[in-house]
């Protein structure tokens, strides 16, 4: 799997570095910082080429500085699979293999799993584990709340809605934290979830995708993970899968193009189609700045329009 470095620029201009992931490594940011890894990976059928693939994606994560690897929805196991007998098999030894990846590396993981539900459906559940750089064990879940019943898709015929907003706090070894609030794929086109997660505190915004492909799919991504970004003044961070080598059946299995995105809309790190560890040290101060010059949160509400 190829290893990039964010390589935008870091300046004000929301329509800056749309190119990021080429050329020289950018300076580090000053400051409170963050170091992501995205593991844009395809997810294999086979449950343990999944473990493999995801405890080589921390391994690579941890050498390289991270603090937080961010892997894709659906990392337990693809869509157009049986999610329940997965869950059923399988999840108890992902959320094992995640903690103790996280305990070996130093290094908090979030990826895509699924939990059973009522009846024949499970949840798509976002799993949050593994060590802060405090030594600090942190750990949360989300049960994604908007399911895909959309472009001939119908997530809801096996997945149960989730109902609740999920924040957390991550220690950054410095006597500082960061709050990040998790979201699911399809969620994206909702903003409103996204600005209840910026009102509950969330700095940074976490949505792993499985993001089906389809015309003018890919674009709606780039744009979607730039808008919800700017609604925010939130760093949003998204992380696709891709799909196998030779996949050609009509699942949502990913389109690549994992991102993360400034507070002002810049796209500070971005990969290509294929497998890639994205990497982006990130300057968590720039979201105070942001929110001090575009005051969008504080200032929401309608105005009163005279009949």
């Amino acid at each position: 799997m190829t290893i990039s470095e964010s390589t935008a620029p870091r300046s004000a201009d929301p329509g800056a570095a749309a190119d990021a992931g080429h050329g020289a490594p950018a300076d580090a940011p000053s400051g409170r910082t963050l170091t992501l890894a995205l593991a844009q990976i395809p997810v294999s059928e086979d449950a343990e080429a999944v473990l493999a693939a995801v405890a080589a994606a921390a391994q690579d994560a941890a050498a390289a500085g991270a603090q937080l690897l961010v892997l894709p929805e659906a990392t337990l196991t693809p869509f157009g699979t049986d999610l329940r007998a997965a869950a059923v098999a399988h999840a108890a030894q992902f959320e094992a293999h995640l903690e103790r990846l996280g305990e070996e590396h130093g290094i908090v993981l979030i990826a895509g799993s699924f939990a059973p539900a009522e009846g024949a459906r499970v949840v798509n559940r976002l799993l949050v584990r593994g060590r802060a750089a405090d030594g600090a064990a942190v750990r949360a879940h989300y049960d994604k709340i908007h399911l895909f019943d959309a472009f001939g898709q119908a997530e809801s015929e096996t997945v149960a809605p989730g109902s609740a907003l999920v924040t957390f706090d991550l220690p950054l070894g410095d006597g500082s934290s960061v709050r990040l609030g998790l979201a699911t794929c399809y969620d994206i086109r909702f903003p409103e979830q996204f600005v209840a997660l910026a009102g509950r505190g969330a700095e940074v915004l976490v949505i792993p995708t499985s993001w089906a492909s389809g015309p003018g799919k890919a674009e709606q991504l780039r744009l979607l993970q730039r808008a919800r970004a700017l609604d925010t003044t939130c760093v949003l961070v998204c992380c696709d899968q891709v799909p196998a080598a030779g996949y050609e059946g009509g699942a949502a299995r990913g389109v690549g193009g994992s991102a993360v995105v400034s507070p002002l809309g810049e796209v500070l790190a971005a990969a290509g189609e294929g497998p890639q560890l994205l990497l982006a040290p990130v300057d968590l101060d720039t979201v105070a700045r942001a929110r001090a010059s575009l005051p969008v949160l504080a200032g929401r509400g309608l105005p009163t329009v005279e009949a």
